[in-house]
């Protein structure tokens, strides 16, 4: 099962789109979505606006493979699962989100062999057409690292 979550906050039509339109052209049914309050609904994969923390859970462990958003919960959500994630960065300029964060977030993870990111439309449609490509992921632990702590300690301590 392929799980595709945009997170809790603003909708991400361009991603569900995408997934919607090659999801129609593959005949795959195994596609659920999570796509926040949107002005566009997927017509051939199954999906809904907002699922519960417990429901969200659920889908993410139950997932063969994760399409999200560039998310820093949702990818960490993946890791924590060991899940294969393909993330696709939402873009302040197309009115997607307050900042270019998660351009980023998707820049910084282009370098991990944890995580794959498509930039953009033609790029996520390229991945989703080679999804066995998609990295399985080291699982990461649910809690930071003690070297993190000590660094973050340290840092504060210099503050």
């Amino acid at each position: 099962m392929i799980f595709v979550t945009v997170g809790a906050q603003i909708p991400f039509d361009r991603l569900i789109r995408v997934v919607d339109q090659w999801a129609a052209r593959n005949g795959r049914d195994d596609v659920f979505a999570q796509i926040g309050e949107g002005a566009w609904c997927p017509e051939y994969i199954e999906w809904r606006a907002m699922l519960s923390p417990i429901d969200f859970r659920e889908r993410m462990r139950e997932a063969d493979i994760i399409v999200a958003h560039a998310g820093t919960g949702s990818i960490f959500s993946a890791l924590e699962l060991g899940k294969p994630i393909l993330v696709m960065p939402r873009r302040a300029v197309l009115n997607e989100t307050r900042n270019e964060h998660q351009l980023a977030t998707a820049q910084r993870f282009c370098a991990s062999r944890n995580v794959t990111v498509a930039m953009d439309e033609s790029e996520l449609l390229e991945r989703l057409e080679h999804l066995q490509e998609v990295a399985l992921t080291e699982r990461i632990g649910p809690y930071a690292s003690k070297q993190l702590l000590m660094k973050l300690q340290t840092f504060l301590n210099e503050v």
